[in-house]
């Protein structure tokens, strides 16, 4: 009997693993329930919790209350709970395989200190348990107590989390004071915050690029704009050679953006564009529109802030602050830098850059997709000129800037050409790549599962973006049946064929549907969108 509750064991603790595993990995990636974001991820999986450990619980449960004569009835609700831990643990291991992260689970210092406690709390039963190993009775109760803790493991992880927040406090603090007295050191070095609720990070790697035809500037890496995301790039990567550091800056709630700029105190700031992106987790487009500007009123009086005049949320803003501003524009031509022409295809963007008071066009092309991207230059060039950048080195800039990953990042991928707009879709980002598929030739195709993070507007907008698809597509790709309704609704209201509507739960399931359309025709297929595992169906 002994060895079947060392087996029993030895089945939770490998469960535990697994299910750990993934709490601590959606806890990562909901930014360790900043904003609640974990605990909404643990309500929107609620399904979930019907598992395997309910029946476990109620095993034990009957081992506990019920004395028993014959030793083969307890040996035997042993061998049921290892077997259906058993095939837990194969199921677990499958659904482990079919992972499709968006972004890879980090082990940091902060994860092996969150694991440290979380195993700190799990060894108590353990050793409890073994303790009273020839106590069946005990026995059972604790194992219908490692049940329950295995079962609510997402909780669990929830308390560790709290019990390491001083330590995490002080470890921020730590680094934090350690990357402002970096940048107090560097008097010479030009700050640039870029934010908004699109671009952001397309805007950041293009001006990049373009300053460093002149200057050493260093941007945060990838996704990095939050504080720690800051921190990591001052105290990791600038160097005392680098001349302007760019610092992209990301929010969900006001006051966010006031205080990164009060950490890293910009001079320069670009504003993208202001949407619903996060909608849901500001309350409301005014507050979003508000917390967005806090860049720009964070810039001091000499400073210079980059607005698009096409955006008449930045147009009807009231801007508290006295410094100098730089419009820019497409639609609007009574702007600072402004561009017009736009030619696009598969090979690229071209179009004419004029600056104010000065008559002449000045040709541009970028393998770049997308007047959106168009934008982002416009942004970028008119600091670069603003830094002394001549108007000849910011054309071969524009011409070498590299296409941004899974921002519209069209490649050949087998035997069709691929367009990857597949991180953080919202609207506007979703009807702009539409626009960029609708321009290339031969069949086009849309994969998508949808937007998120909308609020109350969510099926509406995508709804839209159904009816959007349905203008230039001659195949939609749904991915997941319940979250991408709205749009089949979308499809079916612009009289989308139904046979051209495909619906998987598994993206890979897309690439074998868009490989076997392959003939005479060239097949442009557009991924939208790559929910994380938050949202998977």
């Amino acid at each position: 009997m002994i060895l079947l509750y060392s087996l029993l064991l030895l089945a939770m603790i490998v469960i535990l693993l697994y299910k750990g595993r993934k709490s601590l990995y959606m806890l990562q990636q909901n930014l360790y329930n900043e904003n609640n974001r974990y605990l909404k991820w643990v309500s929107k999986n609620s399904k979930d919790f019907v598992s395997v450990e309910i029946i476990i619980m109620f095993i034990a449960a009957i081992g506990y209350f019920v004395t028993f004569d014959l030793e083969v009835i307890p040996n035997l609700l042993l061998c049921i709970m290892i077997i259906l831990y058993g095939i837990e643990i194969i199921r677990l291991e499958k659904d482990k395989g079919r992972e499709q992260n968006k972004l890879p689970f980090k082990i940091t210092a902060r994860i092996k200190r969150l694991i440290t406690t979380f195993s700190l709390l799990m060894i108590i039963p353990v050793v409890v348990f073994y303790l009273n190993i020839n106590d069946s009775s005990t026995c059972w109760l604790l194992i219908f107590i490692a049940t329950i803790l295995i079962y609510l493991n997402r909780f669990i992880m929830l308390l560790v989390n709290i019990i390491n927040k001083p330590i995490e406090k002080c470890v921020f603090l730590y680094y934090k004071t350690k990357a402002k007295n970096k940048l107090h050191s560097m008097s010479q070095l030009k700050v640039i915050g870029v934010t908004g609720s699109y671009g952001k990070t397309s805007s950041k790697n293009i001006l990049a690029e373009i300053l460093n035809v002149k200057f050493n500037a260093l941007p945060t890496p990838r996704n990095l704009n939050t504080f720690y995301g800051l921190m990591i790039t001052i105290n990791n990567h600038l160097t005392k050679f680098h001349d302007v550091f760019i610092a992209e800056m990301g929010a969900y709630v006001r006051g966010e953006i006031k205080g990164l700029c009060k950490f890293v105190r910009p001079k320069y700031g670009i504003l993208t564009t202001i949407g619903k992106a996060h909608l849901e987790m500001f309350g409301s487009e005014e507050n979003i529109q508000k917390a967005k500007f806090e860049l720009i009123e964070s810039l001091p009086n000499d400073g210079i802030g980059v607005l698009n005049k096409d955006d008449p949320k930045q147009v009807s803003y009231q801007l508290k602050n006295k410094c100098r501003i730089i419009w820019i524009g497409i639609d609007e031509k009574d702007c600072d830098v402004h561009a017009e022409d736009i030619k696009c295809s598969s090979e690229g963007t071209h179009f004419n850059i004029i600056f104010k008071g000065d008559k002449k066009k000045y040709p541009f092309t970028t393998k770049l997709l997308g007047k959106h991207n168009v934008y982002n230059i416009l942004a970028s060039v008119a600091l670069g000129h603003e830094f002394g950048i001549s108007i000849s080195q910011l054309q071969q800039a524009v011409l070498t800037v590299k296409p941004i990953p899974h921002r519209l990042e069209l490649k050949r991928l087998g035997s069709f050409y691929q367009i990857a707009d597949d991180y953080n879709s919202n609207p506007v980002g979703a009807k702009n790549a539409v626009e960029v598929l609708g321009m290339m030739p031969g069949i086009k195709v849309v994969v998508t599962p949808g937007m998120i993070e909308l609020g109350e507007d969510e099926e509406k907008l995508n709804e839209d973006f159904g009816t959007q698809i349905a203008e230039v597509a001659d195949y939609a790709i749904l991915i997941g049946e319940k979250q991408t309704k709205p749009i089949y609704n979308g499809l079916r209201k612009k009289n989308f064929d139904k046979d051209h509507i495909i619906v998987y739960n598994d993206v890979r399931e897309a690439f074998s549907f868009i490989n076997g359309l392959v003939g005479k025709q060239d097949v442009y297929a557009l991924f939208e969108n790559d929910l994380p595992d938050t949202y998977n169906e």
